[in-house]
């Protein structure tokens, strides 16, 4: 497997453009350049366990508090999806649940699939390893998707005299899970899973 190491080359992760191993800075954009993100899997894995202990209050605490006519009703984030599915708006349903329950789950499990690919060397899943990495970077934004429906919420519902919605205790570690696994994927570098492969189809 020819690399850039192998090769003495250096790529620009700003511009994607090759240099010699020796040098620093790139010609082309002034960036610094480094044979590998530093500190890539110490950051990736501290910003994934983060992220896992964040997602158990982020799921069994209230995302939001709704009061109506004086009673209070809390609702966490599964409880709204039964909610919604209950109410026939099924639509809705699968999209709260994709973007805040699958979605971090998804990011989750394979940010640790690569951190164990970089130990565990294997290029036939290396390969999978970059395919799905591409996808979680894809799909990062749209994890604050629940938060934005809840803000909206928020917003149109709190001018109605009867009712008023707010903010629960889950909305800020969803927003720190969804933060958190945005910084692994950017910390973490692919490339780290075909370092030191040899020249074999698997192994």
């Amino acid at each position: 497997m020819n690399s850039d190491i192998k090769a003495n080359k250096t790529l620009c992760l700003h511009c994607n453009h090759l240099h010699n191993e020796s040098e620093e800075q790139c010609h082309f954009c002034g960036a610094q350049i480094s044979q590998r993100k530093p500190f890539s899997i110490t950051l990736t894995w501290g910003y994934t366990i983060i992220s896992i202990l964040f997602m158990i209050p982020a799921n069994l605490l209230p995302i939001m508090k709704i009061t109506s006519m004086g009673k209070i009703k809390y609702s966490t984030i599964y409880s709204g999806i039964v909610d919604f599915a209950n109410e026939g708006s099924y639509g809705i349903a699968a999209i709260i649940f994709t973007a805040s329950i699958f979605v971090p789950i998804f990011k989750i499990s394979v940010l640790l699939y690569m951190l164990i690919l970089t130990k565990i060397k294997s290029k036939k899943h290396a390969i999978i390893g970059v395919k799905l990495y591409k996808i979680i970077h894809l799909i990062g934004k749209w994890s604050m998707l629940d938060i934005f429906v809840v803000g909206i919420m928020i917003s149109l519902v709190q001018y109605d005299f009867f009712i008023s919605i707010s903010a629960g205790g889950a909305l800020f570690a969803f927003s720190l899970v969804v933060l958190l696994t945005i910084l692994a994927t950017q910390s973490m570098d692919p490339r780290l899973m075909f370092d030191h492969l040899e020249d074999k189809e698997d192994y």
